[in-house]
């Protein structure tokens, strides 16, 4: 916790409030609110304000700190004088407030200026000049104290410095987020789009985000099946007694999507959170011998999670998703193994896709002062937490330990990534699972002929492939590699006089397995480059009249580099 800009933060909210009240007389102020980060205060405008309104409270807002106003805080007054106060002023979210500020007994408030505002906070600024720079930063909507039946009420948020290289560096870190973020560039990219009457967390994918996510498909599975895995296809739903075996309908039943209703209904489905069941039940189809471990399932799966509509973003937190999921099923003797196996495919994905260099490793524990969150005993816990410490240690992978991260059926090592944000997000997560085993009653006959427990290895390979494209259009700003390049080239002509010429070029780069696009439009031809430079394709490939004649393509870069003349086939073998 950064103390100092705490304090600078909360003190800019109360100045804002201010500046509020001086422009908006009839607003009634909510509650103001500074942390670390920014600041935000939450209003009941008589008129809704917009984004270009905040150029005036900012105005309002530099003049009051440029006054210099004394801040002084713990100024008291009994519950009636606050009440009274606040009927007068028609402030009727302060008199709601006025129970969560008093302190034995008396209602604590910070002094601005000549103005009174709510606060028990005793740490503040001095003077409204020491906020040597701030910008409001945006307008949302808040329902008062966070509760859906309340009113919702207009959130101004802001930051605030203590000198202005620091607004500049914010604000140059903004305009970085602005350009990479996956959310603007997705929808400007036609990679995806959402739609308000199908709901929240349910993206659709446009052609071109579609092709990257086949790309990275094939690619994985392709991968896989080179290292031993057997692909399965198994339902999108099951009933819950499927989930009441595994104990996720005892823990996680709020997190599932339910058809059918456990009074009324004979038969109550829930749609697929995971796939751990259904991969559970295909091991023990036949009798496994300690000879057939490991069994390696893998699996391109449609998920379904009940998240919280505030906690929805973009492509990063859905409640339908596709994982790249897998079960490696070992005998306890070949965990180390099976991990490094795992360690090393994830790193070649990352490394293939340019994003080694962006995650960072989390061994997630179980809370032993929580024991019942959890299945299993305390030996098996710290028996396997110690397994997988090792695997990252060997690796020499650099983590950190967090203790009640782990499944409630064993811990399990995330791979985290950062977005634009500075938010981490989990992408690949491999769990080690001691457990279900005994609930589903796997076994494997081992050497003696004894009927042994084995080990399940639940991992993904690139995790949340909707995720990871997100992860992608932020990493590269939307300008793929060529491999993942949903549209690899774009063939034009001078004038339309080469349109012959130019879907002959197509479909010999369509023959040879290039993603290509021909703009045959009467538009001049460099507005098309301009067009398809901003569309981020790696190849724009022009001809003219010199170019027919010549049987040559010229080939320029997304990034102008001028490639010159060439044949198609060595326009092919360099793409």
């Amino acid at each position: 916790m950064n103390k100092s800009k705490q304090i600078l933060n909360h003190s800019a909210a109360h100045i804002l409030g201010v500046a509020i009240k001086n422009i908006y007389p009839k607003a009634r102020l909510g509650n103001g609110v500074g942390d670390d980060d920014q600041f935000f205060y939450d209003v009941d405008f008589a008129t809704p304000i917009k984004n270009e309104d905040l150029q005036k409270l900012e105005g309002e807002m530099k003049r009051l700190i440029k006054s210099n106003m004394q801040i002084t805080a713990g100024v008291t007054k009994t519950k009636t004088e606050a009440k009274k106060m606040f009927e007068q002023s028609g402030d009727i979210y302060k008199t709601d407030l006025i129970a969560d500020m008093t302190v034995d007994g008396k209602v604590m408030f910070v002094k601005i200026g000549d103005h009174l505002d709510l606060c028990k906070g005793t740490e503040h600024i001095r003077y409204s000049s020491q906020v040597k720079a701030f910008k409001l930063t945006a307008i949302t909507g808040a329902y008062w104290r966070g509760n859906a039946e309340n009113k919702m009420l207009t959130r101004i948020y802001g930051v605030a410095f203590e000198n202005k290289a620091e607004l500049e560096q914010y604000e140059t870190a903004q305009e970085e987020i602005r350009r990479r973020d996956h959310n603007r560039i997705g929808r400007e990219l036609e990679l995806f789009t959402t739609v308000d009457l199908v709901g929240q967390g349910l993206p659709h994918m446009m052609p071109k985000g579609a092709k990257v996510l086949q790309i990275l498909q094939r690619f994985v599975e392709d991968e896989e099946e080179r290292r031993g895995y057997q692909h399965v296809k198994t339902p999108l739903l099951a009933k819950k007694e499927l989930y009441e075996l595994s104990g996720h309908w005892k823990m996680y039943k709020d997190g599932m999507f339910v058809i059918g209703n456990e009074l009324f209904d004979d038969e109550v489905f829930a749609l697929s959170p995971m796939t751990c069941p259904f991969h559970f039940f295909l091991y023990k189809t036949s009798i496994r011998s300690y000879r057939d471990l490991p069994v390696r399932y893998g699996e391109t799966r449609i998920l379904f999670r009940n998240e919280n509509s505030g906690e929805m973003h973009g492509l990063t937190r859905m409640r339908q998703f596709t994982l790249s999921e897998g079960h490696i099923i070992a005998r306890p003797d070949q965990v180390q193994q099976v991990f490094d196996e795992c360690l090393d495919l994830t790193n070649f994905l990352m490394k293939k896709m340019g994003i080694q260099d962006k995650v960072s490793y989390r061994l997630s524990k179980w809370d032993a002062k929580n024991k019942k969150k959890y299945m299993g005993k305390a030996e098996a816990w710290e028996k396997s937490q110690d397994e997988l410490r090792t695997v990252l240690q060997r690796h020499n992978l650099p983590f950190v330990e967090a203790d009640g991260d782990a499944a409630f059926y064993g811990p399990k090592i995330d791979i985290q990534a950062s977005n634009v944000y500075g938010k981490e997000d989990t992408i690949i997560t491999l769990q080690l699972d001691f457990a279900l085993a005994e609930r589903y009653d796997m076994t494997y006959i081992d050497e003696n002929g004894e009927k042994q427990r084995p080990i399940i290895i639940h991992r993904s390979s690139l995790g949340c492939y909707e995720r990871t494209l997100a992860m992608l259009i932020e990493h590269y700003a939307g300008a793929f590699p060529t491999w993942l390049a949903p549209v690899q080239a774009v063939v034009m002509g001078i004038s339309n006089k080469q349109d012959d010429y130019v879907d002959g070029v197509y479909k010999q780069l369509q023959q040879a397995g290039i993603r290509v696009e021909r703009d045959l439009r009467a538009e001049k031809v460099g507005k098309k480059i301009r067009e398809h430079t901003m569309a981020k394709i790696p190849y724009l490939i022009i001809v003219g009249e010199k170019e027919e004649q010549d049987g040559m393509i010229s080939v320029r870069t997304r990034e102008g580099d001028d490639k010159g003349n060439m044949g198609v086939d060595e326009f092919v073998e360099m793409c």
